[in-house]
């Protein structure tokens, strides 16, 4: 069921809009739940509840690790961890409404008492998805921030650099590191870019164990077909004898239609993701503080029923190790 607070003004129950309030109620529910079952939110986004005006984002260093200290009752060595870079990130109100007239209700009118209300919940989870599709098409593109009706939104990590960034610093030791390539996709450039997350180094120069699992794409049939050609069968068509194919069975594909719209048009890029690392760490986050709540009552100027629906939520990336992005003219070069 779709978490969504309803709050139905009592002046309905003995006008001619008491009627139609469970129905309407009904209809914001179904609608709601289809696009949570469907958003692609989850697979990117480090989905969590606050209760905070601001979330303060960071992480913590490794210890160095265990040390031989002879054969027996050596003194312990003193490890240390320290805090690493850190972000804010503030809540947004997100408010919108929709109003139904005594003489659509009085008549009838499916076109009103139906498609309002299956359009308001749309026009609610789309925000969502182009919020965080916004988010992801910023980094994509180098931009510091994104603008959505007047606000900004900071798309940069946690470390000050962009998302994707040829120059992310280390906070103890290490030199920079880039997680933005050039190469378009292809089944090379796919296991290259899998080894260069597996070599991303955290902020004590350690190696990290990311794991990347998943791929974003745009919806560009060229490079879904490269996508699928690349995993889709568990032999190598390009070899002789049809050698295993490594890359097979170990990636979700995430094809997001709403990203097309943020990222520079005639380009192709294809992100990488670790969906374990970015959980842990926070890599993509996505801070719910107030969910849908649906007030509906009558207005005193016009007598219109009307339905308000209000959110409070924000989204922005905190440790950038969780992802690298390919396929953009000028990144780092995987293979030579």
């Amino acid at each position: 069921m779709a978490n969504i607070t309803f709050g139905i003004s009592t002046r309905l129950n003995d006008s001619v809009f008491g009627l139609s309030q469970a129905p309407i109620r009904s209809i914001i529910e179904d609608r709601a739940e289809a696009h949570e079952q469907n958003s692609v939110l989850p697979h990117l986004f480090n989905m969590e509840k606050t209760n905070k005006y601001m979330d303060k984002l960071t992480s913590m260093t490794g210890m160095d690790g265990f040390q031989p200290v002879g054969p027996e009752n050596g003194a312990y060595p003193v490890d240390g961890m320290q805090e690493s870079y850190s972000k804010i990130l503030e809540q947004m109100e997100w408010k919108d409404s929709f109003s139904l007239s005594q003489v659509a209700v009085e008549d009838s009118v499916a076109l009103d008492l139906r498609k309002k209300p299956v359009a308001f919940t749309t026009a609610y989870y789309r925000t969502r998805e182009r919020f965080g599709a916004s988010l992801f098409g910023g980094a994509i593109k180098l931009s510091d921030d994104v603008t959505i009706g007047g606000h900004k939104f900071n798309c940069q990590s946690a470390d000050g650099q962009k998302l994707f960034s040829k120059t992310h610093p280390s906070k103890v030791s290490g030199g920079n590191q880039s997680n933005y390539f050039a190469d378009a996709f292809s089944p090379d450039a796919l296991a290259a870019m899998e080894t260069a997350m597996q070599n991303f180094k955290g902020d004590n120069n350690n190696l990290l164990a990311v794991a990347p699992n998943t791929i974003l794409i745009p919806n560009d049939y060229k490079l879904k077909k490269a996508v699928f050609a690349a995993i889709g069968a568990d032999q190598d068509p390009a070899t002789a004898n049809n050698g295993y194919n490594y890359l097979f069975g170990r990636w979700r594909v995430i094809i997001w239609a709403e990203l097309n719209g943020f990222i520079t048009a005639g380009t192709s890029p294809w992100v990488m993701l670790d969906s374990g690392y970015n959980e842990q760490y926070d890599g993509a986050i996505w801070l719910d503080r107030v969910t849908l709540e649906v007030n509906s009552d009558i207005d005193a100027g016009t007598g219109s029923n009307v339905w308000r629906g209000r959110a409070r939520f924000t989204a922005g990336f905190n440790d950038w190790r969780f992802a690298a992005v390919g396929g953009v003219a000028s990144g780092t070069a995987l293979i030579a």
